[in-house]
């Protein structure tokens, strides 16, 4: 797997490759651009040099020795000994000068043709298989015309070489500017490295938050969602371990309890008491099914990222469906279940699959084990705008108001007869998640009554 740095380095080259081609081409052009200005003018300069000297005040005769001395001087650019030549392009610059159509002087690599038919100004020419530029200056006075050329192989070379020396201090630092990235983008990622070594070297059992200062910006929110992690993988493993010692610490006793049972019908000598004996081991293994199952309701409610689908329900069908599950319960102990509601209300209600059902099982459960035999529990549904409310009344003893609020605690139990102290618990769980609440209270008669409220359009927490 490629790195940030050599991946960051990768791109920023490409970037300014691209970006110093585009520069370096548009800065050749200039450059050739000017340099062609330069030997155009140079060009012209000389015409017009070459034009003052033959116009100079002189007799004929005088005239005719000058032309004749600057004809032999120029001869010897020509001549096999490039020691007499004062340069090796010398002989690749060319001019001529015409009294009408008499030649009066040329250069050595001046052929005898006119350089150029036009009448003044520059030309791009073709003479003996090369291209020339030529500047014609003409004096229309005498008449006199001064042709002044230079082949395009020479100008071509110098412009080039001329304009690639501007590009070479760019190519050559292009390495070293590679190096200095390299070791800047190094810098800028030490401390995502400190912060990469430090959770290689962490012990796998150890979440506790990173503590990396000071953090760029961008790091910092990194390692803000990972101690965020951290926090949440270590609640859950404290409620793992508190699940796991909860459940052994509840189940102890109903395991002992069945395995005296199931010992005692092993001993049996009559088929009564091993009826009886095999009645109490299955009453034993009824309440510890139902301890099992309050125990795994209630660790699937603890953890943050279970199941969050909600939908639709109706909260009086899935009350009348629960309460039906629930009457043998009642009939063995000679109770009375009421559900009083307004058929004509709104009962839709946005909560999680089964939450009805659960809430129903719990706090009905609870209320047929503190009612006395012949009692009646009373199940009442009130609805608004904003919220629904159940209500469930028993004519048990009550709780007293000082204790209401450590019954919902789970294991906590409110009475001899009372069961493995998690069903509240459950329920306050519950409404939590779908942002509502639990109270307890005195019910209207004698008893106690539980009300579960919950908000019509609340998104799960």
């Amino acid at each position: 797997m490629i790195s940030i740095r050599r991946r960051t380095l990768g791109v920023v080259l490409l970037v300014f490759g691209l970006s110093m081609l585009a520069i370096g081409i548009t800065s050749y052009r200039d450059a050739a651009h000017e340099v062609e200005e330069l030997f155009d003018a140079n060009l012209a300069q000389n015409a017009r040099l070459l034009e003052g000297l033959v116009q100079a005040p002189l007799a004929a005769e005088e005239r005719d020795a000058l032309l004749a001395s600057l004809d032999s001087a120029l001869q010897r650019a020509d001549q096999a000994d490039k020691r007499i030549a004062g340069h090796r392009y010398e002989s690749k610059l060319a001019f001529q000068i015409w009294q009408e159509d008499r030649l009066l002087l040329r250069s050595a690599s001046a052929p005898e043709a006119p350089l150029t038919t036009q009448a003044e100004g520059y030309q791009d020419a073709s003479l003996e298989g090369h291209g020339w530029r030529v500047y014609a200056l003409n004096n229309p006075e005498r008449p006199l015309r001064v042709l002044v050329g230079e082949r395009e192989d020479v100008r071509g070379e110098l412009v080039t070489l001329i304009a690639l020396r501007t590009l070479i201090p760019d190519l050559l630092g292009l390495p070293v500017l590679a190096l200095l990235l390299w070791w800047a983008i190094g810098w800028g990622l030490r401390p995502l490295s400190r912060m990469a070594e430090q959770i290689r070297r962490r012990d796998p059992h150890n979440l506790q938050p990173l503590i990396l200062h000071p953090l760029p910006r961008e790091l910092d929110t990194i390692a803000g969602a990972l101690n965020r992690l951290l926090e949440r993988i270590r609640l859950l493993r404290i409620r793992e371990k508190r699940f796991i010692a909860d459940a052994a610490h509840e189940l102890r006793t109903p395991l002992a309890v069945l395995d005296l049972h199931a010992q005692n019908a092993l001993a049996a000598e009559t088929a009564e008491d091993r009826r009886e004996a095999l009645d109490k081991l299955r009453d034993g293994v009824a309440r510890a099914t139902r301890l099992v199952a309050q125990l795994l309701t209630l660790a699937r409610l603890d953890p943050e990222e279970e199941s969050r689908d909600a939908a639709e329900v109706d909260l009086l069908q899935e009350t009348r469906e629960a309460l039906a599950k629930l009457s043998p319960l009642a009939a063995e102990r000679n109770l009375e279940m009421q559900l009083d509601a307004d058929e004509g209300a709104d009962w839709q209600l946005r909560v999680e699959p089964g939450t009805i059902d659960t809430l129903i099982q719990n706090l009905v459960s609870n209320a047929l084990q503190h009612s006395p035999d012949g009692g009646t529990i009373r199940v009442t549904l009130a609805a608004d705008d904003d919220r629904v409310a159940l209500y469930v009344d028993d004519q048990g003893p009550g709780i007293p108001a000082e204790a209401r609020q450590r019954v919902i605690e789970r294991f906590h139990r409110a009475g001899p007869g009372a069961g493995a102290g998690l069903g509240l618990s459950i329920v306050d769980r519950l409404l939590q998640r779908h942002g509502g609440r639990l109270v307890l209270e005195d019910a209207p008669d004698r008893g106690l009554r539980v009300m579960a409220l919950l908000p019509r359009r609340k998104e799960l927490d």
